[in-house]
């Protein structure tokens, strides 16, 4: 039976996952990866991704009512991806999604054959988008720059992408991953 691929992208807030994850998609055709978006309880009028903004009783119904394929708090807002990509990956398609480095552990134990994609950047590169993207005043920034450095990121299959330098050969880095995945694979029993 054909079953699709989870590509499970992941890195420190800032360094470009939405923009690498936009350019891939928009020069992948649907029928080799769909990409999902988030649930957050982040107001949508925070910029960077197209996510679905959700007040945090809404998502704790989510929650409890198990719509969620996969969920996590961080950084005083929580997450979540729709059971969706469930039904996208039993239908043959391969899923990217954007993650939690540090869901990755209980990601990989629900998804044991899904691809996680570090995405990195230089911390200087960090630093600045961090600063231009606004969403934080200096101290919270401080905290990611340190939480970035510190963070250690383990997976037998991960890959990762350097996203310091042009976002075409990012971005391009990770539609060959994805397209990479379209093998069929056999659903673990």
């Amino acid at each position: 039976m054909k079953y699709g691929r989870l590509t499970y992208v992941i890195g420190p807030s800032g360094c470009g996952k939405d923009s690498v994850m936009a350019y891939a998609r928009k020069l992948c055709p649907g029928n080799e990866a769909v990409f999902a978006h988030r649930y957050i309880t982040r107001s949508a009028e925070a910029g960077g991704e197209n996510h679905v903004h959700l007040q945090p009783d809404e998502f704790q119904a989510r929650v409890e009512g198990g719509v969620f394929a996969l969920h996590w708090d961080s950084h005083g807002y929580r997450y979540g991806i729709g059971c969706e990509i469930d039904a996208w990956m039993e239908a043959g398609f391969n899923v990217v999604v954007n993650g939690s480095r540090a869901y990755l552990p209980e990601a990989a134990r629900r998804y044991p054959d899904m691809r996680p994609v570090l995405i990195t950047v230089e911390p200087g590169i960090l630093r600045h988008r961090l600063l231009v993207r606004g969403r934080e005043n200096e101290s919270e920034i401080e905290h990611r720059l340190a939480l970035a450095e510190a963070y250690e990121v383990r997976h037998p299959a991960l890959k990762s992408i350097d996203n310091s330098g042009e976002l075409a050969l990012a971005g391009n880095a990770l539609l060959s991953l994805v397209r990479d995945t379209r093998t069929a694979w056999k659903k673990a029993v």
